[in-house]
This record gives structure tokens, sequence and C-alpha cells, in this order.
């Protein structure tokens, strides 16, 4: 367990990250949580005023106070990840997917508050979580599968990540989806990492 950890030392470290907030979060009452927490925001509002510093911050914390699914997610989509690509290059998967899918979420808020089809005090709302970066990883990985169980593994992503988008869209679904795309768009970042993984094979040496 511990070898499997410090073959990916950015997730756990994250994890722990998370892990420490999130019991901060729960030792705060709810007004002083939401308060707190607005403050690290994602939103129009604080992007217009720190956009650095949020962009940062807002990945730190989980909205919702429930640590463990993350440690499972974590593991099963970040290590390996991170575990294929080398630190560097799953850390700017991340990046790319957090900062692009939040400012393209925020951008379309803003375009659909100038057209008054959301109301003024969509610019406070409150937006944080790990949530864009999952969904980059999570995409980024299909290249990690050979066909052609690449192709079923990304059917089942879309439709994660697109139905919701589809029969109720929210911006932070539209955000979900444009990190899948982003996801995908890092194809360059996983050349010469190796023979992709067949599953066929694997099923095959566990019978033998």
């Amino acid at each position: 367990m511990a070898a499997y950890v410090r073959s990916a030392p950015g997730t756990y470290l994250w994890l722990a990250v998370l892990f420490v907030t999130t019991v901060a979060l729960h030792h705060m009452s709810p007004r002083v949580e939401e308060e707190f927490l607005r403050q690290r925001s994602t939103n129009i509002h604080e992007l217009s005023s720190h956009p650095v510093r949020v962009l940062i911050t807002s990945a730190m914390w989980i909205d919702g106070g429930h640590w463990l699914p993350y440690a499972v997610l974590y593991t099963a989509f970040h290590a390996q990840a991170e575990r294929w690509l080398g630190t560097a290059r799953w850390l700017a998967v991340c990046v790319a997917a957090h900062v692009l899918a939040t400012l393209a979420s925020e951008g379309a808020l803003l375009q659909a508050i100038r057209r008054g089809v959301a109301p003024l005090s969509a610019a406070d709302t409150l937006d944080i979580g790990v949530s864009y970066a999952l969904a980059g990883v999570v995409a980024v990985l299909a290249y990690r599968i050979a066909a052609p169980w690449r192709y079923a593994y990304l059917a089942v992503v879309l439709t994660v990540y697109a139905v919701p988008f589809v029969l109720s869209p929210t911006f932070t679904d539209f955000g979900h989806l444009i990190s899948v795309l982003i996801g995908l768009g890092c194809y360059p970042l996983t050349r010469s990492r190796g023979k992709a993984w067949n599953p066929k094979e694997t099923l095959a040496a566990l019978r033998s």
C-alpha cells in the first residue's frame, strides 16, 4: 500500500489536503462555512477580483463534506493517471481541465446574466470542488485502454457526463462536459507512455 501511494505522490498529497480541509469545515457552523467557501469560490464575482487565488483555493475544498468517496475516486482515476503519465503530465491535465472548464462555465453564466436568462445573484453562486479536474482525468484515461475496449469506456464516460447536461442542463454540467473534452484533447501528453492496457490480456493472464 505504501509503495502504491508513493507511486502517485501528487494524488495522495491532494487527498491529504482535502482531508484536512474537510475536517476543518466540519468544525464550522453552516453560516460561517457558506461565507468561508464563498470567498474561495470560482464564481464570477471572485474570479473578477482574485482569479489566480480562487482558481487554486477552490480545488482545495469539497462541497458537501464527504471525503471518503473522493478517496475512492482519486485512487481509481487520479492515481492511475499519475502513475501512467507521470506527475507533471497528470498535473497538466488536472490544471487544464479545472481552469479552462471553470472559465468556460462561468463565462457562459456571465452571458446568461447579461441576457437576463440568469439572475444577477448568480454571480455569487458557490462554486468550489475538484470535479472538473476529475472529469478531465477520467477522460484522458481512455487513451490508457486498448481498442476496442477504449470505445466502450468512452461511451460510459460520455453517458455519465453528457446525459445530465442534455436532460436538465446547468452551468456545472456544462463545465463537466467541457472538462471531458479537454481531457480528450490532452492526447499529445499520452504519447510515448507505453503500451495501452488490454483487459483481454489481463483476463488471460489471470486464468493461466
